[in-house]
């Protein structure tokens, strides 16, 4: 009978809780896993595959898959989410013990990134080129730019100087720099080169108005000074001695 009461002892002391419990996809019953002994018990060195590349990755023996997918990230640069994981044929759950299903040292694991994660790299890569595209063709229209900036900003020293130029030369920088904010409007830009695209259609944009107002400066060099050559048409001056009055005299 005391042999019993020990026995009972013991399931009792299961009971309340010193040996800890857990249940395994499967509906197995499992002593739940302690990460400290974890670290501390042997090491298994596992081969994971991944497309064209080979990772010798060293954890502990009673590691989780989970486990595994973190020391995975340093290598692979995929995230936890992005990882799944297969072991003889069968994707496995972060969950799940790499010695529980029969993984041991110098086993090989598949690694496969997650459809939808690859999907999104995808299309953000494509995004990041259309991005770097749309830069490099506002990089080309800025080039253009300055080299007009320089010309316009030559004439407009010596129209500001009280010296007339030719017309002409006004007109042509006119027309070039409609010819750049055309070709701004055609660029598809998003993010940054949206950005780059709308701070050079402001800049050629000043240009034009400046261009417009030499224009007027060129046309009246003295307008400066506060002399119109307009003349305003004045009423004839009368002696003060004269008198007006509105007396008619009819003649037959």
């Amino acid at each position: 009978m005391k042999r019993f009461s020990s026995s009972k002892r013991a399931v009792n002391n299961v009971v309340k809780g010193e040996i800890k419990w857990e249940l395994r996809p499967g509906g197995m019953l499992v002593q739940k896993r302690d990460m400290g002994d974890a670290s501390s018990g042997p090491m298994i060195k596992i081969k994971v595959s991944h497309g064209a590349f080979h990772h010798d990755i060293t954890v502990p023996a009673q590691s989780t898959f989970g486990d595994l997918k973190k020391v995975l990230v340093q290598e692979t640069g995929l995230e936890p989410k992005e990882q799944r994981l297969l072991f003889q044929g069968k994707e496995k759950d972060d969950e799940e013990c790499l010695h529980m299903v029969g993984v041991k040292d110098m086993s090989k694991v598949v690694l496969l990134e997650d459809p939808a994660s690859k999907e999104r790299k995808l299309e953000e890569m494509k995004r990041n080129q259309s991005v770097l595209k749309a830069c490099e063709e506002v990089a080309k229209v800025r080039a253009e730019v300055v080299q007009l900036s320089d010309k316009v900003n030559a004439l407009e020293g010596i129209v500001h100087g009280g010296t007339k130029v030719n017309e002409k030369e006004l007109l042509g920088l006119t027309e070039l720099l409609m010819v750049q904010l055309l070709q701004l409007d055609t660029i598809e830009a998003n993010g940054e080169a949206k950005v780059q695209r709308r701070a050079e259609v402001r800049r050629a944009q000043r240009l034009v108005d400046t261009l417009d107002n030499m224009k007027a400066r060129n046309s009246n060099p003295f307008s400066s000074s506060g002399k119109s050559e307009a003349f305003e048409c004045a009423s004839p001056a009368f002696p003060s001695s004269t008198r007006i009055t509105h007396d008619w005299e009819v003649f037959d």
